[in-house]
């Protein structure tokens, strides 16, 4: 039995891509579904006129596009582009955050909000947006949705804490009881709203309408530092799967190890909750669908889930800007799609393991 499970695995790894050729494949069809979504809208830009605009933005060479339309550039670089990367990188910040919760808590189902950073969010967002908050400008509700999430984020890690204990039980039931608490602070927020109240929702809908290249580089400055961060930490995440007590016998510094991936992946979750709303599925979804390619490892889980992350969220996004007739908030997509596909995944594992 031993010597047919350990032949099972040794094919099973055969059977494995090389993590560079899955990389470079992924990131080229990243950067045509950027190019396609670029073109892709009300007002329609060929693919070579994109290609052209872009490597004249990169370059410098501004007679790459001297003979296009004048408005076309200015929908390309200062419209659609922005809202394009910003819908990528979220994809990839709550890919990377779901893979890593999943790995710290030892729960497939775990994901960005588990531990109750949407509900922070999700919060103060709706706190900002009743009162009419507007002293900073564009990112008054972002600056309130991120100050929530990352409160929420304390005081999980306080009631944690005070257990001595930073097991994923305790962790899970923590972000159970305080997101139970905002969600029905939410909804109190909900009644007081009045004729403000669709504005709220929307915003809980989630939504890349309206981004600019300041919210591109806010979440960058979330998404690559943390990416690094968890590559680096990889090999650890991989032992802690173990258990705690088999990784704090092979070197694992468990406590320290675990808080410091927690608190990343809350922060990048955070950030991308601020910028675009409540959006659910990916953190959850990607995570699986990665590993039927690339297995459990981290170390080839993350940066292939940070790809795929991107190319889903950015390709619900152009289906819901440039193909239906009437946008609809991205949220409401990823959960329609997300739902089904991830039902149908849970079921054919079921189905591997009852064989």
């Amino acid at each position: 039995m031993t010597e047919k499970r350990e032949t099972t695995t040794t094919v099973r790894r055969g059977r494995r891509l090389p993590l560079a050729g899955v990389v470079l494949f992924m990131t080229v069809l990243l950067v045509a579904v950027i190019v396609i979504s670029t073109g892709s809208g009300f007002v329609r830009i060929p693919l070579p006129d994109v290609a052209r605009i872009i490597a004249a933005q990169l370059t410098g060479l501004e007679g790459l596009a001297a003979r296009l339309d004048p408005l076309a550039p200015v929908v390309v670089m200062d419209v659609r582009l922005p809202r394009i990367l910003t819908a990528a990188l979220v994809g990839s910040g709550l890919a990377i955050s779901g893979a890593v919760f999943q790995g710290i808590l030892l729960n497939p189902l775990a994901d960005p909000y588990t531990l109750g950073v949407s509900a922070g969010a999700a919060f103060g967002a709706s706190v900002a947006l009743l009162i009419d908050f507007t002293l900073l400008g564009p990112w008054s509700v972002p600056a309130f949705a991120f100050c929530g999430a990352l409160a929420t984020l304390m005081a999980v890690i306080y009631l944690t804490a005070s257990s001595g204990d930073f097991s994923s039980g305790a962790l899970i039931l923590s972000g159970i009881i305080v997101a139970a608490i905002l969600s029905a602070g939410v909804s109190f927020i909900k009644y007081l709203a009045d004729e403000q109240v669709g504005i709220i929702i929307f915003w809980l809908m989630g939504s890349f309408a309206s981004k600019t290249w300041a919210e591109v580089g806010l979440t960058a400055t979330a998404v690559i530092p943390g990416l690094i961060v968890f590559l680096f930490f990889s090999r650890d995440l991989n032992l802690l799967a173990l258990g705690s007590r088999t990784a704090g016998s092979l070197g694992v510094a468990t406590r320290k190890i675990s808080l410091i991936l927690l608190v990343a992946a809350s922060l990048i979750s955070a950030v991308c909750v601020a910028v675009s709303g409540i959006i659910g599925f990916v953190g959850l979804l990607v995570p699986h669908m990665v590993r039927f390619v690339t297995g459990p490892d981290n170390r080839r889980l993350l940066p292939v889930s940070a790809l795929v992350g991107a190319i889903l969220l950015l390709a619900a996004d152009t289906v819901t800007r440039a193909v239906l007739p009437q946008e609809v908030p991205i949220g409401v997509i990823t959960a329609l799609i997300g739902g089904p596909v991830f039902c149908y995944i849970y079921r054919k594992r079921q189905t591997r393991e009852v064989r």
